[in-house]
Order: structure tokens, then C-alpha cells, then sequence
């Protein structure tokens, strides 16, 4: 069975920068569009950003310019450096195929972005 598992979230300062990765047991990622995701309190999940299979990405216009989206074939993950950060970016973020499949949702990892 398939597992995508989020990491790298905590609490940062406006400005500050993290990096999330995440790591699929299984064999899906060369073959499958990516994408991270967020949802935020009181608000419904979003697509933060996307990678096909060849590598071309895409961006929420809310984080284009400070998002950079990436992926090891190789290695299973899919990683999301994340700059300049704002407090409307605290949220739990998610990775996923692109679409989304609903039995792949992980329990996600919490950006903070708070002074």
C-alpha cells in the first residue's frame, strides 16, 4: 500500500524560509504528477504547487516567486522550499498525487508562520 509521508513544518518568523519534503513507500513518483497542498483554519484545502512527471511546475498565485517546488525520482520525494514566508501561509501542508486521490492524504505537517 502506497503511504506519502510530510515533513519539515514548524514555526518560523514572517520572512523566514522552511522546507518540506515528502517521502511515498511504494512505486508512484516517476510515473505520477505531484503536488503539495495546504489547508488553513476555517479555510478549505488548496494547491499550493504542482510537478508533472517531467518536471514542469506550477504555482498558486499566492506563493509564486517565494515556492519552489522539486522532486527525486530516485530517491521517492517531492519537496517544497518555501522563502519569504507570511503569516497567511500557517497552514497544514499535504503532498499528493496531481489530482489528488483521497486514500493517499497523509496526516500532513503544520507551517506556523508567526512573529
Amino acid at each position: 500500500q502506497v503511504q506519502l509521508v510530510e515533513s519539515g513544518g514548524g514555526l518560523v518568523q514572517p520572512g523566514g524560509s522552511l522546507r518540506l519534503s515528502c517521502a511515498a513507500s511504494g512505486t508512484i513518483f516517476s510515473a505520477t504528477n505531484m503536488a503539495w497542498y495546504r489547508q488553513a483554519p476555517g479555510k478549505e484545502r488548496e494547491l499550493v504547487a504542482r510537478i508533472s512527471k517531467f518536471g514542469i511546475t506550477d504555482y498558486a498565485d499566492s506563493v509564486k516567486g517565494r515556492f519552489t517546488i522539486s522532486r527525486e525520482n530516485a530517491k521517492n520525494t517531492v519537496s517544497l522550499q518555501m522563502n519569504s514566508l507570511k503569516p497567511e501561509d500557517t497552514a497544514v501542508y499535504y503532498c499528493n498525487t496531481d489530482p489528488p486521490r483521497s486514500y493517499y492524504w497523509g496526516k500532513g505537517t503544520l507551517v506556523t508562520v508567526t512573529s
